[in-house]
Protein backbone atom coordinates (compact mmCIF):
# COMPACT_ATOMS: atom_id res chain seq x y z
CA UNK A 1 0.00 0.00 0.00
CA UNK A 2 1.29 3.65 -1.06
CA UNK A 3 2.23 5.62 1.98
CA UNK A 4 0.09 8.62 2.36
CA UNK A 5 2.26 11.57 1.38
CA UNK A 6 3.10 14.25 4.34
CA UNK A 7 3.03 17.73 4.02
CA UNK A 8 6.81 18.24 4.41
CA UNK A 9 9.03 15.30 4.05
CA UNK A 10 11.70 14.95 6.46
CA UNK A 11 14.75 12.96 7.05
CA UNK A 12 15.99 11.65 9.81
CA UNK A 13 19.62 12.68 11.21
CA UNK A 14 21.32 9.79 10.30
CA UNK A 15 19.62 9.73 6.86
CA UNK A 16 21.67 12.88 6.17
CA UNK A 17 24.45 12.15 3.44
CA UNK A 18 27.80 10.96 4.54
CA UNK A 19 29.46 11.49 1.30
CA UNK A 20 29.19 14.28 -1.55
CA UNK A 21 28.78 13.22 -5.14
CA UNK A 22 30.68 14.12 -8.23
CA UNK A 23 28.32 14.31 -10.66
CA UNK A 24 31.41 14.78 -13.18
CA UNK A 25 32.71 10.93 -12.69
CA UNK A 26 29.89 9.79 -14.32
CA UNK A 27 30.35 11.81 -17.45
CA UNK A 28 31.85 10.33 -20.48
CA UNK A 29 32.27 13.50 -22.46
CA UNK A 30 34.04 15.21 -19.18
CA UNK A 31 33.56 19.48 -19.12
CA UNK A 32 36.93 20.97 -20.77
CA UNK A 33 39.69 21.63 -18.26
CA UNK A 34 40.51 24.98 -16.86
CA UNK A 35 43.33 27.06 -18.31
CA UNK A 36 46.38 28.72 -17.30
CA UNK A 37 45.80 31.73 -18.48
CA UNK A 38 49.29 32.75 -18.47
CA UNK A 39 50.05 29.19 -20.47
CA UNK A 40 46.78 28.24 -22.01
CA UNK A 41 48.04 24.67 -20.85
CA UNK A 42 45.45 22.56 -18.27
CA UNK A 43 45.71 24.44 -15.12
CA UNK A 44 48.22 22.21 -11.91
CA UNK A 45 46.84 21.77 -8.18
CA UNK A 46 49.86 23.29 -7.45
CA UNK A 47 49.26 26.36 -9.61
CA UNK A 48 45.19 26.72 -8.45
CA UNK A 49 46.70 26.31 -5.33
CA UNK A 50 48.04 30.15 -5.38
CA UNK A 51 44.63 31.03 -5.30
CA UNK A 52 42.78 28.46 -3.53
CA UNK A 53 43.18 26.20 -0.43
CA UNK A 54 45.12 23.17 -1.52
CA UNK A 55 42.39 20.63 -0.94
CA UNK A 56 39.57 22.74 -2.44
CA UNK A 57 42.41 22.74 -5.60
CA UNK A 58 42.65 18.90 -5.48
CA UNK A 59 38.62 18.70 -5.20
CA UNK A 60 38.10 21.21 -8.54
CA UNK A 61 40.04 19.20 -10.68
CA UNK A 62 39.16 15.95 -9.82
CA UNK A 63 36.64 14.69 -12.45
CA UNK A 64 36.87 10.44 -11.85
CA UNK A 65 36.18 10.22 -8.01
CA UNK A 66 32.57 9.05 -7.73
CA UNK A 67 32.41 10.15 -3.97
CA UNK A 68 33.75 12.45 -1.16
CA UNK A 69 33.31 11.74 2.72
CA UNK A 70 31.90 14.84 3.92
CA UNK A 71 34.43 15.64 7.43
CA UNK A 72 32.38 14.84 10.48
CA UNK A 73 33.25 18.49 11.84
CA UNK A 74 31.21 19.88 8.38
CA UNK A 75 28.45 16.98 9.10
CA UNK A 76 28.18 18.18 12.85
CA UNK A 77 27.91 21.98 11.54
CA UNK A 78 25.15 20.79 8.98
CA UNK A 79 23.25 19.26 11.71
CA UNK A 80 22.11 22.79 12.78
CA UNK A 81 20.01 23.14 9.79
CA UNK A 82 19.89 19.97 7.72
CA UNK A 83 18.17 17.47 6.79
CA UNK A 84 16.44 20.67 5.34
CA UNK A 85 12.75 19.50 3.76
CA UNK A 86 11.31 18.51 0.78
CA UNK A 87 7.42 20.52 0.88
CA UNK A 88 4.46 19.16 -0.78
CA UNK A 89 3.11 22.92 -2.38
CA UNK A 90 -0.39 21.50 -1.64
CA UNK A 91 -2.06 25.00 -1.66
CA UNK A 92 0.12 26.16 -4.61
CA UNK A 93 -1.35 23.00 -6.53
CA UNK A 94 -5.09 24.18 -5.31
CA UNK A 95 -4.80 27.42 -5.92
CA UNK A 96 -3.60 26.60 -10.01
CA UNK A 97 -6.34 24.16 -9.92
CA UNK A 98 -3.80 21.58 -11.77
CA UNK A 99 -3.35 17.98 -11.26
CA UNK A 100 0.33 17.87 -11.15
CA UNK A 101 2.01 17.54 -7.75
CA UNK A 102 4.82 20.01 -6.86
CA UNK A 103 7.60 19.54 -4.63
CA UNK A 104 10.50 22.59 -3.22
CA UNK A 105 13.49 21.54 -1.73
CA UNK A 106 13.68 24.83 0.87
CA UNK A 107 16.82 25.69 1.84
CA UNK A 108 16.29 29.01 3.58
CA UNK A 109 15.84 27.49 6.88
CA UNK A 110 19.21 28.77 8.11
CA UNK A 111 20.22 32.85 9.32
CA UNK A 112 22.21 33.11 5.94
CA UNK A 113 19.01 32.34 4.69
CA UNK A 114 19.85 30.11 1.25
CA UNK A 115 21.92 27.00 0.50
CA UNK A 116 25.22 28.84 0.36
CA UNK A 117 26.09 27.79 3.95
CA UNK A 118 26.61 24.17 2.31
CA UNK A 119 29.55 25.18 0.33
CA UNK A 120 30.43 28.08 2.49
CA UNK A 121 31.43 25.65 5.63
CA UNK A 122 33.51 23.45 3.66
CA UNK A 123 35.61 26.08 1.80
CA UNK A 124 36.27 27.77 5.49
CA UNK A 125 37.01 24.53 7.06
CA UNK A 126 39.09 23.29 4.35
CA UNK A 127 40.98 27.10 5.49
CA UNK A 128 41.11 26.58 8.86
CA UNK A 129 42.62 22.98 8.28
CA UNK A 130 45.64 24.46 6.07
CA UNK A 131 46.51 27.15 9.11
CA UNK A 132 45.20 30.44 7.06
CA UNK A 133 44.47 33.67 8.67
CA UNK A 134 41.50 34.37 6.56
CA UNK A 135 39.90 34.79 3.07
CA UNK A 136 38.23 36.61 0.47
CA UNK A 137 35.23 36.54 -1.71
CA UNK A 138 32.96 38.46 -3.69
CA UNK A 139 28.63 38.44 -3.28
CA UNK A 140 26.27 39.57 -5.54
CA UNK A 141 22.79 39.38 -3.71
CA UNK A 142 24.74 38.88 -0.65
CA UNK A 143 23.70 35.02 0.55
CA UNK A 144 26.80 33.75 -0.35
CA UNK A 145 28.71 36.37 1.46
CA UNK A 146 26.99 36.05 4.76
CA UNK A 147 26.86 32.62 4.73
CA UNK A 148 30.27 32.71 4.55
CA UNK A 149 31.00 35.32 7.21
CA UNK A 150 29.16 32.84 9.49
CA UNK A 151 31.50 30.29 8.76
CA UNK A 152 33.89 32.42 9.13
CA UNK A 153 32.52 33.71 12.81
CA UNK A 154 32.19 30.04 13.45
CA UNK A 155 36.14 29.02 12.62
CA UNK A 156 37.22 32.19 13.83
CA UNK A 157 38.97 33.16 9.85
CA UNK A 158 39.17 36.95 9.18
CA UNK A 159 36.58 37.11 6.18
CA UNK A 160 36.84 40.18 3.69
CA UNK A 161 33.95 40.23 1.31
CA UNK A 162 33.53 42.41 -2.67
CA UNK A 163 29.74 43.04 -2.53
CA UNK A 164 28.43 43.87 -5.95
CA UNK A 165 27.72 47.97 -5.98
CA UNK A 166 23.83 47.69 -6.94
CA UNK A 167 23.69 44.88 -4.38
CA UNK A 168 25.56 46.77 -1.74
CA UNK A 169 22.80 49.65 -2.07
CA UNK A 170 19.79 47.66 -2.71
CA UNK A 171 20.32 45.26 0.15
CA UNK A 172 21.61 47.23 2.96
CA UNK A 173 20.60 45.14 5.87
CA UNK A 174 22.00 41.78 4.41
CA UNK A 175 25.25 43.87 4.73
CA UNK A 176 24.84 43.88 7.63
CA UNK A 177 24.31 41.11 8.89
CA UNK A 178 27.61 40.02 7.27
CA UNK A 179 29.39 42.73 9.37
CA UNK A 180 27.80 41.32 12.61
CA UNK A 181 29.82 38.09 11.94
CA UNK A 182 32.86 40.09 11.52
CA UNK A 183 33.28 40.10 7.71
CA UNK A 184 34.85 43.20 6.15
CA UNK A 185 32.69 44.15 3.20
CA UNK A 186 33.47 46.73 -0.03
CA UNK A 187 31.44 47.75 -2.70
CA UNK A 188 32.74 46.48 -6.54
CA UNK A 189 33.92 47.99 -7.98
CA UNK A 190 35.79 50.01 -5.65
CA UNK A 191 39.19 51.69 -5.51
CA UNK A 192 41.02 49.77 -2.71
CA UNK A 193 42.08 47.73 -5.75
CA UNK A 194 44.32 47.90 -8.92
CA UNK A 195 41.49 46.14 -10.66
CA UNK A 196 38.50 47.68 -9.30
CA UNK A 197 40.29 50.74 -9.99
CA UNK A 198 40.74 49.92 -13.86
CA UNK A 199 37.22 48.75 -14.20
CA UNK A 200 35.88 52.16 -12.61
CA UNK A 201 38.32 53.84 -14.79
CA UNK A 202 37.00 51.74 -18.05
CA UNK A 203 32.80 51.81 -17.11
CA UNK A 204 32.32 55.04 -15.41
CA UNK A 205 29.50 54.71 -12.36
CA UNK A 206 29.07 51.77 -13.06
CA UNK A 207 26.52 49.23 -11.24
CA UNK A 208 28.76 46.73 -10.60
CA UNK A 209 29.03 42.76 -11.57
CA UNK A 210 29.96 39.42 -10.18
CA UNK A 211 33.02 39.23 -12.75
CA UNK A 212 33.97 42.60 -11.00
CA UNK A 213 33.92 41.37 -8.26
CA UNK A 214 35.54 37.82 -8.19
CA UNK A 215 38.74 40.05 -10.10
CA UNK A 216 39.24 42.17 -6.60
CA UNK A 217 38.37 39.22 -4.45
CA UNK A 218 41.05 37.24 -6.10
CA UNK A 219 43.39 40.41 -6.20
CA UNK A 220 43.22 40.53 -2.24
CA UNK A 221 43.67 37.07 -1.97
CA UNK A 222 47.10 36.96 -3.67
CA UNK A 223 48.59 40.32 -1.99
CA UNK A 224 47.85 39.22 1.59
CA UNK A 225 49.87 36.86 2.85
CA UNK A 226 47.89 33.39 4.71
CA UNK A 227 44.33 34.56 2.36
CA UNK A 228 43.09 32.47 -0.34
CA UNK A 229 40.20 32.87 -2.26
CA UNK A 230 36.46 31.11 -2.04
CA UNK A 231 33.85 31.19 -4.27
CA UNK A 232 30.09 30.61 -3.94
CA UNK A 233 29.09 29.55 -7.31
CA UNK A 234 30.28 28.58 -10.80
CA UNK A 235 33.34 26.25 -9.46
CA UNK A 236 33.24 22.44 -9.50
CA UNK A 237 34.33 22.01 -5.97
CA UNK A 238 30.89 24.44 -4.94
CA UNK A 239 28.81 22.03 -7.12
CA UNK A 240 30.30 19.22 -4.95
CA UNK A 241 29.40 20.74 -1.85
CA UNK A 242 25.86 21.77 -2.85
CA UNK A 243 25.03 18.29 -3.93
CA UNK A 244 23.92 17.78 -0.53
CA UNK A 245 20.69 19.29 -2.00
CA UNK A 246 20.53 16.56 -4.68
CA UNK A 247 20.96 13.47 -2.59
CA UNK A 248 18.83 14.57 0.13
CA UNK A 249 15.93 15.41 -2.06
CA UNK A 250 15.93 11.93 -4.01
CA UNK A 251 16.21 10.32 -0.39
CA UNK A 252 13.14 11.89 0.76
CA UNK A 253 11.33 11.14 -2.73
CA UNK A 254 12.63 7.51 -2.59
CA UNK A 255 11.32 7.03 0.85
CA UNK A 256 8.03 7.75 -0.06
CA UNK A 257 8.38 6.24 -3.58
CA UNK A 258 8.01 9.36 -5.59
CA UNK A 259 9.33 9.27 -8.78
CA UNK A 260 10.24 13.23 -10.39
CA UNK A 261 9.03 14.22 -13.96
CA UNK A 262 10.61 17.33 -13.73
CA UNK A 263 13.92 19.25 -11.77
CA UNK A 264 13.93 23.17 -12.23
CA UNK A 265 16.20 25.41 -10.69
CA UNK A 266 17.33 29.07 -10.98
CA UNK A 267 20.56 29.14 -13.18
CA UNK A 268 23.10 32.00 -12.21
CA UNK A 269 26.43 30.62 -11.99
CA UNK A 270 25.12 27.13 -11.44
CA UNK A 271 26.11 26.47 -7.59
CA UNK A 272 21.99 25.07 -6.55
CA UNK A 273 21.25 24.01 -9.97
CA UNK A 274 24.07 21.65 -10.16
CA UNK A 275 23.59 20.84 -6.75
CA UNK A 276 19.81 20.05 -7.33
CA UNK A 277 20.61 17.86 -10.22
CA UNK A 278 23.64 16.48 -9.99
CA UNK A 279 22.34 13.00 -8.80
CA UNK A 280 19.53 12.83 -10.96
CA UNK A 281 21.90 13.76 -13.83
CA UNK A 282 24.15 10.66 -12.38
CA UNK A 283 21.28 8.45 -13.08
CA UNK A 284 20.62 9.93 -16.44
CA UNK A 285 24.90 9.63 -17.75
CA UNK A 286 24.28 6.28 -16.30
CA UNK A 287 21.03 4.88 -17.99
CA UNK A 288 18.97 4.51 -14.70
CA UNK A 289 16.47 6.99 -15.51
CA UNK A 290 15.40 10.10 -17.50
CA UNK A 291 14.03 13.33 -15.83
CA UNK A 292 13.08 16.83 -17.84
CA UNK A 293 15.48 19.33 -16.20
CA UNK A 294 15.38 22.98 -16.77
CA UNK A 295 17.39 25.84 -15.68
CA UNK A 296 15.94 29.04 -15.69
CA UNK A 297 17.82 32.42 -16.02
CA UNK A 298 16.94 36.50 -16.14
CA UNK A 299 16.25 37.56 -19.54
CA UNK A 300 18.54 40.11 -18.71
CA UNK A 301 21.88 37.57 -18.22
CA UNK A 302 20.80 34.88 -20.17
CA UNK A 303 24.15 33.00 -20.81
CA UNK A 304 22.09 29.47 -21.19
CA UNK A 305 19.98 30.61 -23.80
CA UNK A 306 21.68 33.67 -25.75
CA UNK A 307 25.45 32.73 -24.90
CA UNK A 308 28.32 30.93 -26.66
CA UNK A 309 29.91 27.54 -25.17
CA UNK A 310 33.29 28.78 -25.62
CA UNK A 311 36.74 29.45 -23.52
CA UNK A 312 36.34 32.59 -21.02
CA UNK A 313 37.84 34.12 -18.14
CA UNK A 314 35.57 33.73 -15.26
CA UNK A 315 36.07 37.62 -13.55
CA UNK A 316 36.15 40.71 -15.67
CA UNK A 317 39.41 41.95 -14.64
CA UNK A 318 40.87 38.89 -16.49
CA UNK A 319 43.05 37.70 -13.37
CA UNK A 320 41.11 34.08 -12.99
CA UNK A 321 41.92 30.98 -15.13
CA UNK A 322 39.95 30.26 -18.57
CA UNK A 323 36.95 28.09 -17.80
CA UNK A 324 34.82 26.70 -21.13
CA UNK A 325 31.60 27.51 -20.18
CA UNK A 326 28.22 29.07 -21.68
CA UNK A 327 29.21 32.85 -21.59
CA UNK A 328 28.05 36.55 -22.62
CA UNK A 329 31.82 37.80 -22.44
CA UNK A 330 33.43 38.48 -19.26
CA UNK A 331 32.72 42.32 -20.30
CA UNK A 332 29.26 41.87 -20.03
CA UNK A 333 28.08 43.92 -17.57
CA UNK A 334 24.52 42.71 -16.73
CA UNK A 335 21.18 45.28 -16.01
CA UNK A 336 21.17 46.06 -11.81
CA UNK A 337 18.14 43.55 -11.69
CA UNK A 338 17.08 42.23 -8.02
CA UNK A 339 18.49 39.00 -8.45
CA UNK A 340 21.47 39.99 -7.38
CA UNK A 341 22.69 36.00 -7.27
CA UNK A 342 22.26 35.69 -11.06
CA UNK A 343 24.26 38.77 -12.51
CA UNK A 344 26.91 36.28 -13.91
CA UNK A 345 28.19 36.40 -17.06
CA UNK A 346 28.81 32.69 -17.61
CA UNK A 347 27.84 29.18 -16.13
CA UNK A 348 29.19 26.21 -14.63
CA UNK A 349 31.60 24.37 -16.76
CA UNK A 350 29.53 21.05 -15.48
CA UNK A 351 26.20 22.43 -15.95
CA UNK A 352 27.74 23.87 -19.35
CA UNK A 353 28.16 21.08 -20.74
CA UNK A 354 25.47 18.31 -19.02
CA UNK A 355 23.38 21.35 -21.20
CA UNK A 356 25.52 20.91 -24.70
CA UNK A 357 25.28 17.54 -24.14
CA UNK A 358 21.14 18.32 -23.97
CA UNK A 359 20.72 16.40 -20.69
CA UNK A 360 18.88 19.57 -19.60
CA UNK A 361 17.26 22.74 -21.21
CA UNK A 362 17.08 26.11 -20.15
CA UNK A 363 14.87 29.68 -20.77
CA UNK A 364 15.45 32.75 -19.66
CA UNK A 365 12.42 35.35 -17.51
CA UNK A 366 11.63 38.76 -17.26
CA UNK A 367 12.02 40.41 -13.71
CA UNK A 368 8.35 41.40 -13.53
CA UNK A 369 7.06 37.51 -14.50
CA UNK A 370 9.32 36.41 -11.95
CA UNK A 371 8.10 38.87 -9.39
CA UNK A 372 4.58 38.00 -9.86
CA UNK A 373 5.13 34.51 -9.31
CA UNK A 374 7.06 34.71 -5.77
CA UNK A 375 3.81 37.00 -5.21
CA UNK A 376 1.60 34.07 -5.79
CA UNK A 377 3.90 31.75 -4.44
CA UNK A 378 4.00 34.12 -0.75
CA UNK A 379 0.37 34.27 -0.98
CA UNK A 380 -0.26 30.41 -1.12
CA UNK A 381 2.59 29.19 0.60
CA UNK A 382 3.60 31.49 3.42
CA UNK A 383 7.36 31.45 2.35
CA UNK A 384 8.43 35.36 0.83
CA UNK A 385 11.37 33.59 -1.60
CA UNK A 386 14.05 35.39 -2.78
CA UNK A 387 14.04 36.58 -6.32
CA UNK A 388 16.81 34.32 -7.31
CA UNK A 389 14.79 31.26 -6.24
CA UNK A 390 11.60 32.97 -7.71
CA UNK A 391 12.41 32.38 -11.37
CA UNK A 392 12.58 28.39 -10.42
CA UNK A 393 8.76 28.99 -9.33
CA UNK A 394 7.83 30.79 -12.41
CA UNK A 395 9.05 27.81 -14.02
CA UNK A 396 7.33 25.57 -11.74
CA UNK A 397 3.75 27.16 -11.92
CA UNK A 398 4.17 27.77 -16.00
CA UNK A 399 4.73 23.45 -16.06
CA UNK A 400 1.87 23.35 -13.48
CA UNK A 401 -0.20 24.89 -15.55
CA UNK A 402 0.47 23.46 -18.54
CA UNK A 403 -0.46 20.14 -17.19
CA UNK A 404 -3.56 21.56 -15.99
CA UNK A 405 -4.19 22.05 -19.90
CA UNK A 406 -3.08 18.26 -20.73
CA UNK A 407 -4.78 16.58 -17.22
CA UNK A 408 -1.01 15.03 -16.82
CA UNK A 409 -0.20 14.54 -12.97
CA UNK A 410 3.27 15.18 -13.38
CA UNK A 411 5.76 15.21 -9.90
CA UNK A 412 7.49 18.67 -10.38
CA UNK A 413 10.62 19.37 -7.91
CA UNK A 414 12.29 22.85 -7.87
CA UNK A 415 14.57 24.22 -5.89
CA UNK A 416 13.57 26.88 -3.72
CA UNK A 417 17.14 28.08 -2.14
CA UNK A 418 16.34 30.95 -0.24
CA UNK A 419 14.14 33.45 1.64
CA UNK A 420 13.90 37.26 0.16
CA UNK A 421 13.32 38.70 3.15
CA UNK A 422 16.12 41.16 2.85
CA UNK A 423 15.06 41.86 -0.83
CA UNK A 424 12.08 44.58 0.18
CA UNK A 425 13.63 47.24 -1.79
CA UNK A 426 12.99 45.07 -4.82
CA UNK A 427 9.29 44.04 -3.39
CA UNK A 428 8.74 47.58 -3.23
CA UNK A 429 9.40 48.31 -6.77
CA UNK A 430 7.52 45.87 -7.95
CA UNK A 431 4.61 46.83 -5.72
CA UNK A 432 4.71 50.16 -6.73
CA UNK A 433 4.56 49.43 -10.18
CA UNK A 434 7.60 50.79 -10.76
CA UNK A 435 9.92 47.75 -12.06
CA UNK A 436 11.24 47.66 -15.05
CA UNK A 437 12.27 44.70 -17.63
CA UNK A 438 15.96 45.08 -19.43
CA UNK A 439 16.59 42.39 -21.76
CA UNK A 440 20.14 42.74 -23.54
CA UNK A 441 19.96 43.42 -27.39
CA UNK A 442 21.39 41.28 -29.65
CA UNK A 443 24.32 43.95 -29.89
CA UNK A 444 25.01 44.72 -26.41
CA UNK A 445 25.73 40.52 -26.30
CA UNK A 446 27.38 40.78 -29.93
CA UNK A 447 30.23 43.38 -28.23
CA UNK A 448 31.05 41.24 -25.06
CA UNK A 449 30.85 38.04 -27.06
CA UNK A 450 33.47 39.52 -30.13
CA UNK A 451 36.08 40.12 -26.88
CA UNK A 452 36.28 36.52 -26.09
CA UNK A 453 40.03 35.11 -25.68
CA UNK A 454 41.50 33.50 -28.48
CA UNK A 455 42.32 29.60 -27.58
CA UNK A 456 42.55 27.03 -29.71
Amino acid sequence: MKQEIPYKIYLEENEMPRQWYNVRADMKKKPAPILNPATLKPITVEELSAIFCEELAKQELDDTTPYFEIPEEIRSFYRMYRPSPLTRAYCLEEKLQTPAHIYYKFEGNNTSGSHKLNSAIAQAYYAKNQGLKGVTTETGAGQWGTALSMACAYLDLDCQVYMVKCSYEQKPFRREVMRTYGAHVTPSPSINTEVGRKINAEFPGTSGSLGCAISEAVEAAVSQKGYRYVLGSVLSQVLLHQSIIGLETKAALDKYGIKADMIIGCAGGGSNLGGLISPFAGQMLRGEANYDIIAVEPASCPSLTRGVYAYDFCDTGKVCPLAKMYTLGSGFIPSANHAGGLRYHGMSSVVSELYDQGLLTARSVEQTKVFEAAQLFAKVEGILPAPESSHAIKAAIDEALKCKETGEEKNIVFGLTGTGYFDMVAYQKFNDGVMQDYIPTDEDLKTAISKLPKVD
